[in-house]
């Protein structure tokens, strides 16, 4: 899909372009959501005289979540997720400061399996972004085996990010769909993940949770409660849920010093990662002062700010 087919009308699932006040949106009409085509997406020397401005010296790029298109036919996410990862390497292959998270068409498991493999292989990048649930499937549900074989085969971190599946989000008062759904669906993803025994399955696949993990960093008490009293919730696997949490990666973006440090002391600073969710409104710029703010020892602001990462992304 490009601009222009949007300007025409023919965007992927119904999504067009519109013009206010010489700016233009990004606008998915059955799903109410808008979005600013900023110059941050598309053009190299804006992102990067935005990464001077905040003192970001490189920065991991990844498709907006609303254009993951799960929920499309599966020929049609195919397509589109050969043309995005084919723009983002040769976008982020005009700087040294740029790298670029793949997207895959997780609908169909095999496919997204042999794309993840082309985009790390042959394109360079690093990663890979899905959602936390696919038509309304679960991520440890069996027909993505395929997939998570791979990225655990090519040592690829996977990004897990709320994705509204084709359909309008919950919460629609006040914003809550970002401020308490996008949290709220990236704790039940990893809650699952724990207590279906996926991580178990997959021992060595490294997975990101966006927006420090949701609620379930601040709840997992709740789940090991679960694990002593209810047979349903220990029947597959055998350690208390609180004893996955360093199978997890969590950004910073907590938008708060106090949850941060929280996070930090509970899974330890070698799994967070700094994030900043930029260009969109909900962004954290604040970043350095919140880190500053949580009064973290020295060398573990060094490793969320740069060392975790650089690790986690192959990037040394």
């Amino acid at each position: 899909m490009s601009i222009q087919e949007a300007r025409q009308g023919k965007g992927i699932d119904g999504i067009i372009v519109e013009s206010q006040n010489n700016s233009d949106y990004l606008v998915h009409p059955s799903l109410g959501m808008r979005y600013p085509v900023m110059a941050e997406f598309y053009d190299c020397a804006a992102k990067l005289s935005q990464m001077d401005r905040l003192g970001i010296d490189i920065s991991i790029l990844s498709v907006v979540p609303l254009w993951l298109f799960h929920w499309t036919p599966s020929e049609i996410a195919q397509d589109f997720c050969r043309q995005a990862n084919d723009w983002l390497a040769n976008f982020v292959s005009r700087s040294d400061r740029l790298a670029g998270m793949a997207t895959v068409p997780l609908q169909a498991p095999d496919a997204a399996a042999k794309e993840l493999t082309r985009a790390v292989t042959d394109l360079g990048l690093q990663g890979v972004q899905v959602g936390t649930t696919v038509n309304g499937v679960p991520l440890d549900d069996e027909m993505f085996k395929p997939f998570f074989d791979a990225a655990e085969e090519l040592g690829s971190a996977v990004s897990i990010h709320p994705c509204y599946s084709g359909k309008p989000p919950p919460f629609q008062d006040y914003y809550m769909k970002n401020l308490t759904g996008n949290p709220l669906a990236t704790a039940t993803a990893a809650s699952r993940l724990i207590l279906s025994g996926f991580l178990d399955r997959h021992p060595r696949l490294k997975i990101i949770l966006v927006h420090a993990g949701g609620f379930m960093p601040y709840q997992i008490g709740r789940l090991d409660h679960g694990f002593n009293v209810r047979q349903e919730t220990s029947a597959h696997i055998q350690k208390r849920p609180s004893e996955y949490l360093r199978r997890f990666y969590f950004d910073t973006i907590t938008h708060a010093p106090a949850p941060l440090a929280f996070l930090v002391d509970l899974v330890g600073e070698d799994r967070v990662i700094l994030g900043t969710d930029i260009p969109f409104d909900m962004a954290d710029t604040d970043f350095s002062h919140i880190i500053e703010q949580a009064q973290l020892p020295p060398n573990a602001t060094t490793a969320i700010e740069s060392g975790n990462a650089m690790e986690l992304f192959n990037l040394g």
